[in-house]
């Protein structure tokens, strides 16, 4: 079996093969479990180094990772929800804040959330976590909270917004309104020279992204070509996609020779691949191992069958005792010695997929598809989670 890479896609050559053999850090998993929370039944997600969920639209991959914020930030989100004026000391209040507005029902008295052997409840959150942002979160909306070309800051977003998006868009604000709110792309040395080339090839293709003041004075996000200064609304939706993500991942990886935020060790991305080409998808996976190599546990989730090759393709290659050079090629970079530490690293770390699926009741169940084996007799696993 193989992986070729070409134009941006890689082409699958399978043959049978046992996908079992165990990745390194395995010891270290955590584990989350859902039950009976929305229409949600029971769903237990192995967390590796990197973990992907994938399933139908309302499969409630959504909840699970705002699950999992709460689960190690509940301090930090009940901090922010009472620093805007909210009340927090009523279970279904918080529910509705957290979730946002209409969700109080989704939590019942059977209703159980785990994270390892820690039991999460909405009356627990104000223990859960030091305060501090220990997993950062980019939300699936996030081009709709830029608007007009501004991010809006977390009290000026109402409840009916998610929580994990209004701490989101707050963070946007902060780095929008911070000294460093000049050029945001290209930036010299704030990306690996050949992570940054690939985007610009895929998304930008030579513009330059940065905050100008339009003739009122106001601040906004300009994508410059040439002479044309163009609004953040006339972009491509890929790169109106694109660019609150790249600033997400700036937040992660810090301009000075530290390799990552102190006290952050998890990345949720919902959706990566929302509004783009295979081959910025391809940029994108290749800025999640360097996430990796920097020391981050990452979740995502997706409905993109790009990005589950990727992750195939990883295990196979671990599978086979790879060179790095090779995992580079299928990146389409030329294994430049600066990617070697980054392309090592991802050949020895943890990958996990799970699929989140309707049982014949209507209510949510996971199944563990990590082995991602095309010849499987398990049609889920075979299909990985209905994406092929």
């Amino acid at each position: 079996m193989r992986a070729l890479a070409a134009g941006g896609a890689i082409t699958i050559q399978s043959a049978r093969t046992a996908m079992s053999k165990p990745s390194r850090g395995r010891a270290s998993r955590l584990s989350l479990s859902i039950a009976n929370f929305a229409h949600i039944r029971e769903v237990k997600l192995t967390l590796g180094d990197l973990t992907v969920l994938v399933g139908p639209q309302g499969a409630g991959k959504s909840l699970a990772l705002q699950w999992l914020k709460v689960a190690m930030d509940g301090r930090q989100v009940l901090d922010a929800l009472r620093a805007a004026g909210h009340p927090t000391d009523r279970a279904e209040v918080v529910m509705d804040l957290i979730f946002g507005s209409g969700m109080a029902p989704a939590w019942r008295d059977d209703s159980k959330i785990m994270l390892g052997s820690k039991q999460v409840t909405p009356r627990t959150l104000a223990r859960l976590g030091t305060g501090r942002e220990s997993l950062f979160f980019v939300p699936a909306h996030r081009s709709m909270l830029i608007s007009d070309g501004w991010a809006a800051p977390f009290q000026k977003l109402g409840s009916d917004t998610p929580a994990v998006a209004r701490l989101f868009s707050q963070n946007l604000f902060d780095r929008f309104s911070g000294k460093d709110a000049g050029t945001l792309f290209p930036v010299e040395k704030r990306l690996k020279k050949e992570i940054r080339e690939q985007i610009d090839a895929a998304v930008f293709h030579g513009g330059k992204v940065g905050i100008e003041e339009d003739a009122q004075h106001a601040r906004r996000l300009r994508l410059v070509h040439g002479k044309m200064h163009l609004p953040f609304m006339t972009w491509t939706a890929g790169q109106r996609e694109f660019t609150p993500l790249l600033l997400a991942l700036y937040h992660l990886l810090p301009s000075t020779k530290v390799r990552k935020r102190e006290e952050t060790d998890w990345v949720v991305l919902e959706e990566p691949e929302m509004g783009l080409h295979p081959q910025a998808i391809t940029a994108v996976m290749l800025l999640v191992l360097d996430l990796l190599w920097r020391g981050y546990r990452v979740v995502l989730s997706t409905h993109s069958p790009h990005v589950l090759t990727m992750v195939w393709m990883m295990r196979r290659l671990q599978e086979h005792g790879a060179r790095w050079q090779l995992l580079c090629e299928a990146f389409h970079v030329k294994a430049p010695p600066q990617l070697r530490a980054v392309a090592e690293a991802a050949l020895g770390k943890d990958y996990q997929a799970h699929a989140m699926e309707f049982d014949p009741h209507g209510k949510v169940i996971a199944r563990d598809i990590s082995a991602l084996d095309p010849d499987s007799d398990d049609p889920l696993e075979a299909g990985w989670g209905g994406l092929t």
